[in-house]
């Protein structure tokens, strides 16, 4: 009698292994998809992999699909570990009714959703799906709302990952939108709230659906997308190694990577020629953070939205940071509405989880123009003014060249909270630039001047002599020293290893109010 229910139960579990069957499955590698156990054998070190909630069954009795069986309710839910970290992981079955989310799927997910937040690990989720199950109803509704209503409680709580797998159409895309990260494959995944079917009824425009959700869309101009795959087991590729900087919860620390350890942190004498010694022009930040963080090893987020402003997470004897740069390459480094948002939603996640932030400053201001003050730049550029301030995590801000007005405040300034500020000697810390400055302070000297060129370009070169050097900041006590390019890797190293100590208090609260 037991050899039989052994044997039933085998049996039971290889049916319910094969999703919507074997013709769906060789569908989905027809449009060049893996499946949802495909993916999650990708995901995860090998054998290690526990599902949960195999067996659960729907309930609903509407249009057909009473008595009907859908295995694992379209999503297999469990979790393993990566690189021998325990993480959980929910990946949306397209073969089973194309991955629609109805109540006993949402169940499914909400329980691990629960379980991540017990046992304080990762969250991955791969989503592949046509949206609610509409046979359900308000029930597929609920679903969703307790998937949403869990994402929120475990935020800040343990990192969380989507991965845009396939469509992710209506509700579906609210889930992705607040975990921390969405890495989208190209071609395969798609995000959208309303289609192109109820687009074209609605506005009559006419939009196809990788154009309006795909990865241009998102990557490039809605800034909803983190990271773009080239392929979906690339995006699983990304998703282990963004999770290789991450602590596992908002209490533990960083992962740290020995062997990095003792890497070499002295003089590099290659990034005292970055900079170029005329201040107008251009230069790639990216070249500065490769040489100072370990082995080049620089994981960018968000590399194609506001590139005017970079972010991402690299290492320093081993240990994570999250950087934070303008690049002059890009609308010379200047912040406006997207690098503004883009920085702040960055330096608010380092700060949830450990993470120290590392700032490199060469900023001309605030972007100027009616567009961006219609669209809200004193109410974006505050978000990182508040991000920064907030931020009780060690904060280290080195000045490459301009840093002008509240700009400079918004990339972390001493008085902004940084905890150790250097400046290169090509370092310009002033209100503004030299020439804005001579127009306000010498106008009506320069109008009278018998040669008003010629008293301007005098004006100007004064106030670069006077102003716009490092030395007048250091003077005040803004600036902790004066240090040589070559040794900037050598003083963050140290920076950090005196600040792993650093407590900070605040004054109780519930939250503060960001400007959203």
């Amino acid at each position: 009698m037991a050899n039989k229910k052994i044997e039933e139960l085998r049996e039971r579990k290889a049916r319910l292994y094969l999703g919507g069957g074997e013709e769906r499955i060789a569908k989905q590698h027809a449009a060049g998809k893996r499946t949802a156990r495909e993916r999650l054998a990708q995901l995860y070190d090998q054998d290690t992999f526990q599902e949960t909630h195999l067996f659960m069954q729907h309930r609903c009795t509407n249009f057909g699909l009473a008595g009907k069986e859908l295995p694992g309710e379209g999503v297999v839910t469990g979790y393993g570990l990566i690189d021998g970290r325990p993480v959980y992981a929910a990946s949306q079955d397209f073969t089973v009714a194309g991955g629609a989310v109805g109540e006993a799927t949402a169940l499914k997910i909400a329980d691990l959703q629960d379980d991540a937040m017990k046992t304080g690990d990762p969250i991955i989720f791969i989503n592949d799906s046509g949206g609610a199950r509409i046979q359900e109803g308000v029930d597929s509704l609920a679903g969703y709302g307790n998937i949403f209503y869990r994402n929120i409680k475990a935020s800040g709580v343990v990192p969380q990952i989507s991965i845009i797998s396939g469509p992710c159409a209506g509700g579906a895309a609210y889930s992705p939108a607040l975990t921390d990260f969405i890495i989208q494959v190209r071609h395969e995944g798609q995000m959208y709230i309303t289609g192109p079917s109820v687009i074209k009824q609605v506005t009559g425009e006419v939009v196809t659906a990788e154009e309006l959700g795909g990865v241009e869309s998102h990557s490039h101009y809605s800034g909803v997308v983190h990271f773009v795959a080239e392929s979906g087991g690339q995006g699983i590729a990304i998703a282990r190694r963004l999770l290789s900087f991450l602590p596992s919860n908002n209490t533990d620390d960083p992962p740290f990577v020995d062997v990095l350890h003792d890497d070499a942190v002295g003089g590099d004498e290659a990034v005292n020629d970055i900079v170029p010694e005329n201040p107008r022009a251009a230069y790639d930040m990216h070249d500065v953070i490769r040489r100072v963080v370990d082995r080049a090893d620089f994981l960018e987020v968000q590399e194609h939205y506001a590139p005017n402003l970079i972010v991402g997470f690299g290492r320093m004897e081993g240990s994570t940071i999250g950087v934070v740069a303008n690049n002059p390459s890009h609308k010379a480094g200047v912040l406006d509405i997207d690098s503004s948002c883009k920085g702040a939603r960055f330096i608010r996640f380092c700060n949830a989880f450990n993470i120290p932030l590392v700032t490199f400053v060469d900023v001309p201001g605030f972007m100027p123009g009616v567009q961006q003050e219609y669209g809200g730049i004193i109410r974006h550029g505050a978000k990182m003014l508040f991000a920064y301030g907030a931020a009780t995590v060690p904060k280290i801000t080195i000045v490459v060249r301009k840093a002008y007005g509240g700009a400079y405040l918004a990339m972390c300034g001493r008085s902004m909270g940084a905890d150790r500020v250097a400046a290169w000697p090509s370092a310009e810390i002033a209100v503004m630039g030299a020439e804005g400055a001579v127009n306000v302070l010498y106008r009506k000297e320069i109008a009278e001047a018998a040669d008003p060129v010629a008293m301007r370009r005098e004006k100007i070169d004064e106030y670069m002599r006077e102003f716009s050097n490092p030395y007048v900041a250091a003077a005040r006590g803004m600036v902790d020293d004066v240090i040589e390019p070559a040794d900037t890797r050598a003083y963050i190293a140290m920076s950090l290893e005196v600040l792993k100590s650093k407590r900070e208090l605040r004054p109780a609260k519930k939250h503060g109010l960001i400007p959203l």
